[in-house]
């Protein structure tokens, strides 16, 4: 179910069980089968996967240092609209995803079409593994503020009630942008796509920065939300984990995420670091170039994998056209186009030393964009800038600096755009 102009934003799929073993982690993990890959999940049992609090803090600890509102069961719904179907903005494995309304100022539920409209994710009770990714939300999103993170408002823990309270982003999905078709749908720019993916770079540079020191372990199309003029942002953070410490060169865990998008060597050894989430970023730039989905079992035979059968054409400057969406035609440089093409080949590199940091990323992709915003420049404007009768204006890289990552505040989480929750499909 979707709201008009959002589509299916929170792009969740069926679970379908699979029993082969993962000899890099405990238990077992399953497939659950999506248009945009297939879940990964390790498996032990559902009532040890739960107890134990995500991130070794104990459930009161992570609650306490949570910098956001308490919601009342009773605020939220009269947020809802008493959960009314009508309201529903999306639905899957463990919960329901509702549109509402939030007082700007006190935060506090009001009338339908007044304040600011919120994304409120209602946890099923019996699910044990949402909990346990319902907390590691509140943990992760109730301590970091950064404008390419989804803000999280709030949380509701009342008697078997666990709600989440997000801002509510407009245009819903990365996915439902790139893969959709209709009049609400329309393909997005060459541009738009840089500006996406620089948006998205920058949140997974600030969460494996020194200050954050987060693996996000989940980054696909459907987990990147845009707002009104497409400003990307991170959602869901059930799967984050918090990265290696000390000399540890990796975190060791049960193999989950997406089919599609995770890392090789994490799929073979559960050694999860921050280089994973690199390949990860590589593969969904790949779809932004090309258009296609990582897993496409659509397409024809060899085809059915992007990052294998795309592979072969980024490594000549003449191939890498064939790999470019065809809606696009025009709206690049060549230039352009294989700068992108080296930077997924490098993110996608077997070899985890040979891939770049994120923040070489987001440095890649800002002189990207400064120099397609000097592509779009007037002849009369270049001049005077050549010539330094012209005014310089603010840079991609000045626009960085100033909007400085932060822990967050309570009276900051007032912006007028919020989340797509996830796809909630993990096996238990």
């Amino acid at each position: 179910m979707c709201v008009e102009g959002m589509g299916n934003c929170w792009g969740w799929g069926a679970r379908i069980k699979d029993g082969s073993p993962h000899p890099g982690a405990s238990g077992m993990f399953s497939r659950s089968g999506a248009k945009d890959g297939s879940r990964l999940s390790g498996c032990s049992s559902r009532a040890s996967s739960a107890s134990m609090p995500p991130m070794g803090k104990t459930e009161c600890e992570i609650l306490q240092s949570a910098n956001v509102k308490i919601f009342s069961f009773t605020d939220l719904r009269v947020a809802t609209r008493n959960f009314r179907p009508d309201s529903v903005l999306g639905e899957g494995g463990f919960g329901s995803v509702y549109k509402g309304w939030i007082d700007e100022n006190t935060l506090s539920a009001c009338k339908p079409g007044t304040g600011i409209a919120v994304a409120v994710k209602r946890l099923n009770q019996e699910s044990l593994q949402g909990h346990r990714e319902w907390l590691a939300e509140v943990n992760y999103l109730g301590q970091f503020c950064h404008p390419n993170l989804v803000k999280l408002f709030g949380y509701c823990l009342e008697d078997e009630h666990r709600l989440l309270v997000y801002e509510f982003m407009p245009r819903g999905s990365l996915e439902n942008h790139l893969f959709r078709r209709g009049s609400h749908f329309q393909p997005l720019s060459w541009n738009l796509r840089m500006k996406v993916a620089l948006g998205a770079a920058k949140g997974l540079a600030y969460l494996h920065s020194s200050e954050a020191k987060v693996i996000y372990r989940d980054f696909k199309t459907s987990n990147i939300l845009l707002d009104t003029d497409y400003s990307a942002k991170l959602s869901d953070f059930g799967l984050a984990k918090d990265g290696p410490v000390g000399e540890k060169s990796h975190v060791s865990t049960r193999v989950m995420g997406t089919y599609g998008y995770a890392a090789p060597e994490y799929l073979s050894t559960g050694h999860l670091t921050p280089k994973s989430d690199v390949y990860s970023f590589g593969v969904v730039l790949l779809e932004m170039m090309s258009g296609r989905r990582a897993i496409d079992k659509n397409r024809p035979q060899g085809e059915h994998n992007l990052v294998e059968w795309a592979r072969p054409y980024l490594t000549h400057k003449r191939k890498i056209f064939r790999v470019l969406d065809t809606r696009l035609e025009g709206q690049y440089s060549h230039v352009g186009a294989q700068t992108v093409a080296t930077l997924a080949l490098e993110c996608l590199s077997y070899e985890t030393k040979m891939r770049p940091s994120m923040d070489a990323v987001v440095t890649i992709l800002e002189e990207l964009q400064e120099s397609s915003n000097a592509d779009r420049k007037p002849a009369a404007q270049k001049n005077q800038e050549s010539t330094g009768t012209g005014k310089k204006g603010p840079t991609a890289s000045a626009g960085k600096n100033s909007s400085k990552p932060r822990r967050k505040s309570l009276g900051e989480t007032r912006e007028k755009i919020g989340p797509n929750p996830k796809p909630l499909i993990r096996s238990h």
